[in-house]
């Protein structure tokens, strides 16, 4: 079994696609019965979320895991195959488990940093284990990748990553304005970086926020939280026409704030802060009169890098380690039942020469039959002791598994013989009190 991840996020789909995507509590569900109930897939996770939807699977075949959870997602989302295959993404082993961990760190996150992820697929994790469709596989790279997201941020700055762009914005707006103070400004947006935005101009004394949003409702829904209106996307130029400040971070593929939507507001001044990665402000709105965009590369330059750069790649480090560190384990463990396998060969040889040398003297008294075994076992052990410790130590390196199959070859060990002792161990394991 090997792990696969695919899925469409904010990186590589439009909006409009991703609110079409949107699953229920019951549909999620029947989705991840149905993963599970396809021929190549063992264990199965959906990781769904306003800018996100992924679903993380243990598959016996790559190909036929891609096609198969392709096929699911379309039936369950009514979304057809070739539009889904044009923006899905796809992770296999090694970089499945590196794009969890980087995910649960925050690192693909439309607001680098932001810890909501972190709940979210914890939820994911607890639902696939309701519906009994995440097993020891898929469940323990999940549980890695939690452990992992959560080191990030106790060891990091980076949950702050995000608010620092925020207010480098805002303190280029103040600049440009003089003052915020019963500024009207208009948010683009009802996410992550949104929400921090609104909540970081209320406290500065804005006068008023009108969320614009796509979804009428999720706009409201953050109005309520910073005290102010929402409207939908359509009514967007209406809404600039006599604003101070825009800011608009959607994570939508192409312009959101159009040229003609700034050329059409009053005389005053405008600034606009395009949090967005693609860009969400039409470019030629920086050769407007009165109008001051401020983009991530002019915030790039406001905060020098420094500190956001530091954070992301003291993240990635933690990431890097944390990845090498599990397949490194993971490695060891595909061994070990290859080494068990073996130490019981040998016991059963041990064993058998042991009855035939008892035959030869039945007059033994247990003393001495048992200086005999005790004997006889110390030479085996130590023979075995050196190549077993060296093959476990072996298998953590990429590669390793190759060494199991070398000692199965020496040894002539049955492979139903190790299929036995890992299945004895996840039933163990299992059954283990928690």
């Amino acid at each position: 079994m090997s792990l696969l991840a695919v899925g469409l996020s904010h990186r590589s789909t439009p909006v409009e696609l991703l609110e079409r995507m949107s699953l229920d509590a019951d549909a999620l569900a029947k989705l991840l019965h149905d993963l599970v109930g396809a021929e190549h897939i063992g264990e199965a996770l959906v990781l769904a979320t306003c800018n996100r939807l992924e679903i993380h699977a243990d598959v016996t075949k790559f190909h036929g895991g891609v096609k198969e959870i392709g096929e699911q997602l379309a039936v369950h989302t009514g979304v057809d195959m070739d539009t889904l295959t044009d923006h899905l993404y796809v992770h296999y082993e090694d970089r499945a488990v590196q794009h969890v961990f980087e995910v649960a760190a925050g690192l693909d996150s439309m607001v680098v940093g932001e810890q909501q992820i972190l709940g979210q697929l914890r939820v994911a994790l607890n639902v696939a284990r309701a519906e009994g469709t995440v097993g020891r596989s898929l469940g323990s790279v999940v549980d890695n990748a939690l452990r992992v997201g959560k080191r990030a941020h106790s060891e990091t700055g980076i949950d702050r990553a995000g608010r620092s762009i925020v207010s480098a914005g805002i303190d280029l707006a103040t600049d440009r304005l003089g003052s915020l103070t019963d500024a009207k400004v208009v948010v683009v947006g009802a996410g992550s970086m949104s929400t921090i935005a609104a909540t970081e101009l209320v406290a500065r004394g804005v006068g008023t926020i009108t969320i614009v949003n796509r979804t009428l409702e999720r706009g409201q829904r953050l109005a309520e939280q910073v005290g102010g209106g929402a409207v939908p996307i359509d009514e967007l130029s209406a809404a600039i026409t006599s604003c101070d400040v825009v800011v608009s971070c959607t994570g939508a593929l192409g312009v959101v704030v159009g040229v003609d939507a700034l050329r059409d507001r009053e005389t005053r001044p405008v600034v606009v802060l395009d949090l967005a990665m693609p860009r969400d402000v039409d470019a030629a709105a920086r050769d407007l009169p009165g109008v001051t965009v401020i983009d991530l590369d002019v915030l790039g330059e406001a905060l020098q890098g420094a500190q956001v750069v530091q954070e992301v790649d003291a993240v990635r480090r933690i990431v890097h380690e944390e990845v090498g560190g599990y397949l490194a384990r993971q490695r060891a463990d595909r061994v070990a039942p290859t080494v068990v396998a073996l130490r019981e060969r040998a016991q059963q040889v041990v064993d058998a020469e042991m009855s035939r040398l008892l035959g030869r003297m039945p007059g033994a008294d247990e003393r001495t039959i048992s200086e005999f075994r005790q004997t006889v076992e110390r030479v085996v052990d130590k023979l075995l002791h050196a190549p077993t410790v060296r093959v476990k130590e072996l298998a953590e390196a990429p590669g390793g598994d190759s060494y199991a199959e070398v000692l199965r070859e020496l040894f002539a060990l049955n492979p139903s013989a190790t299929e036995a002792v890992a299945r004895a161990a996840v039933v163990v394991e299992e059954e283990a009190p928690t």
